[in-house]
């Protein structure tokens, strides 16, 4: 076991790695680690860190403050509805060479490829791109009032940062289908009951660190073979599903309908949707 070790990234997303349990958190806590260009960046930079990190046997990813995570900023949004300029850097569906995801897929998917354990400590939110980044962990530990939503719908989009690839290995395709095509909010403890969410906890982060301790004190290589063994189905049907992810969004961002189901929201009115033929 190694030392302390501390990085951050674009002052959204730190690491400290203390006896083999990398802390990873989200930074923003002012706005609820809400996804801006730089939390998107952060995150993958922090995922990309964790791959050649020796010393970390386990990580634990966790929002500071409030809240895990409530999904895209209203800037964001505002963006993909035309309403605002979208970043210049830390754009989430820009690609990069080599890779099956775009940014706002990578900020999930790199914790499957991180090649030992990942622990979403959940409280507060998990919205729209939020439980998009803790169903990509491998494990869920979450406080039964954290409200919980695929809210894509609500904002005239689908989900397209790996979420239905997630949801399609964790729970029923009923299940998936309801909660997607409502966009309703829900607990933990309803997550819990589907399957979303592995332990129900009081105390998440604290139980999610005794739990990253107790794996830390297994043999690393077994766990890490482990991880890869257990992710072999999963990686083999991902990137075919991240394309087709990527290209039902890309016929929505813009459109009529999304821009209404984004501005009837701001607005605090009834949407007027257009029928699709």
């Amino acid at each position: 076991m190694s030392s302390n070790t501390t990085v951050s990234f674009r002052d959204r997303v730190s690491i400290v790695v203390s006896d083999g349990v990398a802390d990873v958190r989200m930074t923003r806590a002012d706005k609820r680690n809400a996804l801006d260009g730089d939390m998107f960046l952060g995150l993958a930079e922090a995922g990309e860190w964790l791959k050649t990190a020796t010393a970390a046997r386990v990580a634990v990813l966790s929002g500071e403050g409030s809240s895990f995570c409530a999904g895209l900023d209203f800037a964001t949004m505002g963006a993909l509805a035309g309403g605002g300029e979208r970043p210049a850097a830390g754009n989430p569906g820009e690609m990069s060479d080599g890779r099956i995801t775009h940014l706002g897929q990578q900020v999930c998917w790199v914790w499957q490829e991180v090649p030992v354990p990942v622990i979403a400590a959940v409280h507060g939110h998990a919205l729209g791109g939020g439980i998009q980044v803790a169903l990509g962990a491998d494990i869920r530990i979450v406080h039964p009032d954290t409200q919980m939503s695929v809210r894509e719908v609500h904002w005239g989009l689908v989900p397209d940062m790996t979420g239905t690839l997630m949801l399609a290995q964790l729970v029923r395709a009923d299940v998936a289908k309801e909660l997607v095509f409502t966009a309703r909010v829900f607990d933990g403890r309803e997550g819990h009951a589907l399957g979303l969410v592995t332990r129900l906890s009081e105390t998440p982060y604290d139980d999610a660190m005794a739990l990253a301790r107790d794996i830390a004190g297994r043999s690393p290589d077994a766990v890490r073979g482990a991880k890869r063994l257990l992710n072999g189905l999963l990686h083999r049907e991902a990137a075919e599903q991240f394309a087709a992810e990527r290209s039902v969004i890309g016929s929505l961002v813009g459109r009529p309908n999304q821009i209404e189901a984004v501005m009837s929201n701001f607005e605090k009115r009834p949407p007027a949707f257009v029928d699709v033929g």
